[in-house]
């Protein structure tokens, strides 16, 4: 179970985004840290099928990134920004979602039951969207993001506007996620990283400078 990444780059115009991105990333967690203009939303939207890359080569568990449908059955992801109808209510809501990702009633169904119990979110099954708090928000994101039962979980800013105490609820939930999986994180936050991934890259105006286990991250940041 691997991403392999080669040589991956993202022109918009003669603006560089991506250059040159090569990567190896193993079962378990990994993250991706970087601050704002780094490059890393755009590699992770790459990851996820949303873009597509300017030149390079990925493959994820040995499928090529250019199989968008294949990929997107093994692949989960939940963008930085992420919303629903204010209205609907959290049952409803990843009904739909499984609804359009094309999974039959029974199992949308089971699988729903058993995601809102894995994040903990069972008790506002009947609660609408819009009255959740951010925490049960990115824990709904990643219920939505395990919906197809995913290999490979691709979370861009998962931690962003937490308090302290849904931070360390989170660390939790995704070292229970990582048993048999890939989940690829990203985040400025080197705590983040440091609290959950053994294995780390970070990313400076498009390139990879460092990559390897995370307790070497602050060698490269100084």
């Amino acid at each position: 179970m691997e991403i392999t990444i080669e040589h991956l780059s993202k022109n918009y115009g003669r603006h560089k985004v991506l250059e040159d991105v090569t990567l190896s990333i193993p079962q378990g967690m990994f993250g991706l840290l970087g601050g704002n203009g780094s490059g890393k939303t755009t590699l992770m939207r790459i990851l996820a099928t949303v873009l597509d890359p300017t030149g390079g080569r990925v493959q994820i568990n040995g499928v090529d990134l250019k199989e968008k449908r294949d990929i997107r059955r093994i692949v989960g992801y939940l963008p930085q920004e992420f919303s629903m109808y204010p209205r609907m209510s959290v049952y409803s809501a990843l009904d739909y979602l499984g609804l359009l990702a094309e999974l039959p009633a029974k199992v949308r169904r089971e699988r729903i039951q058993g995601l809102l119990e894995q994040v903990n979110l069972e008790q506002e099954r009947s609660k609408p969207f819009g009255r959740l708090s951010g925490g049960m928000r990115r824990r709904f994101g990643i219920a939505q993001a395990l919906l197809n039962d995913p290999q490979v979980l691709i979370l861009d800013e998962p931690t962003a506007g937490l308090d302290p105490d849904e931070r360390l609820r989170f660390y939790r939930l995704l070292r229970q996620l990582s048993a048999g999986r890939i989940i690829l994180m990203s985040t400025h936050v080197a705590a983040d990283i440091e609290a959950t991934c053994q294995r780390a890259a970070f990313l400076s105006a498009g390139r990879v400078v460092f990559q390897g286990e995370t307790k070497n991250l602050k060698e490269i940041r100084g």
